[in-house]
């Protein structure tokens, strides 16, 4: 009989904000699985918990995932945590999920803070609609891709960023997106916790000026203001980048329309006839 895997949500920074549903499933699971040993452990001596850990990151490879679910098909409960908010979002965590759901072994979330749902809600931008983008690339090719299909989007768009790379992603910004409204979050829940509401460029101008650059951050960035005089080709040119970056025909005519003046049955027939 197979054992079951918990998603669990740790704390972003302030160890108080976890659950204690969390706090039991933790307790009473077999092991557990973390992102950072190290880190885990302080979560768990704050309260009190003694349980096996296991090593779970980016660089484990498909060897260590098979040998956690073979634990639970022999019967044994896991719960897997990252070093700071939900698993899965930015971390490795979705192969052990992904390898669970082939096996039909349970799995169960329990909820927890995520600094991306975090900053957008304290953000003051639209929550309607927005794009989580994680971690720009670093490969030069790749990040001008995504910066020229994110500049177009308009709804809010969400990513993380490490405090070496903050100038760089903020003037890649500027060149891309022009200036436009950015929330910058540092360090959530935590000591030195800071929320900049300013706009790209005097976003640069502030961190340029600064010794150091530390913390982790949250960018909460203004979508673009809707084209009112596109041509139908721009728009056409949109939805043939959402191609082919994966997206189905009717899905990117259905996220032009959104962006352009067209409906979306007029940019899925012209797609049509482009094929």
């Amino acid at each position: 009989m197979s054992g079951k895997l918990y998603v669990v949500g740790t704390p972003i920074g302030n160890l108080d904000d976890i659950s204690k549903r969390a706090l039991e499933i933790l307790k009473n699971v077999d092991a557990i699985v973390a992102e950072d040993t190290r880190v885990t452990l302080k979560l768990l001596n704050r309260y009190g918990i003694k349980k096996k850990l296991y090593s779970n990151h980016k660089f484990s490879d498909i060897k260590k995932t098979e040998f956690l679910v073979e634990k639970m098909l022999y019967g044994k409960s896991l719960a897997i945590v990252s070093d700071a908010g939900m698993p899965c979002i930015c971390d490795p965590g979705e192969k052990i999920v992904s390898l669970c759901h082939e096996k039909n072994i349970p799995v169960f979330v329990v909820p927890g803070p995520c600094a991306l749902i975090c900053a957008l809600s304290l953000s003051g931008l639209s929550c309607k609609q927005f794009t989580f983008f994680g971690f720009l690339s670093t490969t030069n090719k790749n990040r001008i891709k995504s910066l020229q299909f994110l500049k177009e989007l308009q709804h809010t768009i969400v990513l993380y960023e490490a405090p070496h790379k903050l100038l760089n992603t903020l003037k890649d910004l500027l060149k891309y997106f022009n200036d436009r409204k950015i929330v910058i979050v540092k360090e959530i829940t935590k000591i030195h916790e800071s929320v900049e509401i300013t706009t790209i460029s005097k976003a640069l101008n502030l961190y340029e000026e600064k010794d150091s650059i530390k913390g982790e951050y949250v960018l909460v960035i203004e979508g673009m203001k809707k084209k009112e005089n596109t041509s139908i080709e721009d728009a056409l040119d949109f939805a043939k980048q959402l191609i082919s970056n994966g997206d189905k025909i009717s899905d990117a005519a259905k996220k032009t329309a959104i962006n352009f003046n067209f409906k979306k049955s007029l940019i899925y027939k012209k797609l049509l006839e482009l094929n």
